[in-house]
């Protein structure tokens, strides 16, 4: 066990394993229906400047060399690390005083996804690209800045008993908030488009865009309804080089003392754990917009179909991960997520077949479901309580930085080599994956107990 001057959550391997009944019992406590509405408030902003804005560009006639570049703008989420300091020790003027320190940067971060929210409703992007551009610039650093909090609240809510639970609700809230985001905002603009919901409409997109900004109300109520959990006090800094050692410096270097020459692979394996999926994903709108799809089939088939695939894995993942071990569902996750990426590259071939399109995206998406709650609940396991926000920001970063760069070139490679050598080539990247599993599987934690 950690030593009391260096608090750092239980590793997964140390965390005694539930019952059965015990395990489903946690999902129906208070703080995992708090988690649950959360996790809608940190997923809805995510398809709106990814996947859905790809979709609606690609249907505005925007090429996919650009689309791909443009889906740099979730690169916000793998530089969150950066302010992730300020979030995690720094008070906002009065907000902090009436609602603590994790409640106030969750509200101050849902106003700025509103704000970016209502901006790419009233903006054409065929009129103009740039400023549609910035206002996603603004809700994913709103979006980016909400996760950081949402993170170190959800750690700071329970210990690491909990932790598989409350990341399995918490990928309920955000994948039903992607349901929402995803074909709740297609349904919404082939509704205000009227016969003909093949084609661009800006007012149609609009509708849509400024309903989702108001569906953020219920992050904000649960924020304002919630209890702030407890925390350790910080003692005041001496200055402002004191200041930065304990918020910046101290959270990166408590980790490396934990796990010395461990953590580059702890971190290799963080780095590209989801590498398959991320890559893959920012063509797949455009793919279905090319293989002629229309929205209510890609709303009713990935949306919703899809969606709900995810929450029976993220479900199954958050009851196998408590009940065998994290790590044997994490590898469990990596194969499933590489194997069905190849699923891809044949719906590729088979063009406009919408039976083949529920079985690929239904294996897909439980595949997700299952990989997601797992990772979640190891990167959980890596944090120190005392750094909580910080340290969960790196990880979290990292998992995105370079498949979202990878990403950006996504449609170059598409137009080159078209869809069904992209999907490959896709799964491909997975392999390693798998390796770094087993790697971070021999692991032991400083003071942990054997795997």
């Amino acid at each position: 066990m950690n030593d009391t001057t260096s608090p750092a959550t239980p590793s997964t391997t140390e965390v005694k394993k539930l019952g059965w009944l015990a395990a489903l019992h946690v999902y129906l406590e208070p703080a995992s229906w708090r988690m649950l509405c959360l996790g809608f408030s940190t997923g809805l902003p995510l398809l709106l400047v990814l996947g859905t804005l790809s979709f609606r560009l690609r249907e505005a006639g925007i090429d996919r060399s650009t689309i791909g570049f443009l889906s740099w703008v979730g690169l916000a989420y793998g530089f969150k690390w950066v302010w992730s300091p300020l979030v995690d020790r720094m008070p906002l003027p009065l907000l902090t005083r009436y609602l603590g320190r994790r409640r106030s940067w969750l509200l101050f971060a849902q106003a700025m996804v509103v704000a970016g929210l209502i901006g790419m409703a009233l903006l054409d992007p065929q009129q103009a690209l740039e400023p549609v551009v910035w206002a996603a610039l603004v809700v994913a650093f709103g979006s980016a800045t909400q996760d950081i909090a949402l993170d170190a609240f959800r750690i700071e809510s329970a210990d690491a008993q909990h932790q598989a639970a409350l990341a399995a609700t918490y990928q309920t809230g955000y994948r039903l908030a992607m349901i929402w985001a995803g074909a709740g905002v297609l349904w919404i603009a082939a509704r205000a488009a009227g016969t003909d919901d093949t084609t661009y409409q800006h007012s149609a997109w609009q509708a849509a865009y400024l309903v989702m900004a108001a569906s953020m109300s219920l992050g904000v109520l649960t924020v304002l309804l919630s209890p702030e959990p407890v925390q350790r006090e910080i003692p005041p800094a001496r200055n402002a080089r004191a200041w930065l050692q304990g918020a910046l410096i101290e959270p990166f270097a408590e980790f490396i003392r934990r796990y010395h020459w461990h953590a580059v692979i702890i971190l290799g394996l963080i780095a590209v754990y989801r590498i398959s999926d991320v890559v893959m994903g920012i063509m797949a709108n455009p793919f279905y917009v090319d293989m002629g799809y229309t929205k209510d089939e890609v709303a009713a088939v990935t949306k919703v179909f899809g969606v709900i695939m995810t929450l029976l894995g993220a479900f199954i993942g958050g009851v196998l991960s408590m009940r065998l071990g994290v790590m044997r569902i994490l590898m469990l996750g990596a194969v499933l997520s590489a194997l069905t990426n190849f699923l891809f590259a044949w719906l590729a071939t088979r063009g406009h077949d919408l039976t083949a399109l529920v079985w690929v995206i239904s294996a897909d998406n439980l595949a997700s479901g299952i990989a997601s709650a797992a990772f979640i609940a190891y990167l959980s396991s890596l944090t120190n309580i005392n750094y909580s926000a910080t340290q969960y920001a790196l990880f979290s970063s990292m998992m995105l930085l370079a498949p979202k760069w990878l990403a950006g070139f996504s449609g170059v490679y598409v137009d080159a080599h078209g869809y069904e050598a992209f999907f490959t080539s896709t799964a491909l990247l997975g392999v390693p994956v798998l390796l770094l599993v087993w790697l971070a599987s021999r692991i032991l934690p400083v003071g942990g107990s054997t795997p």
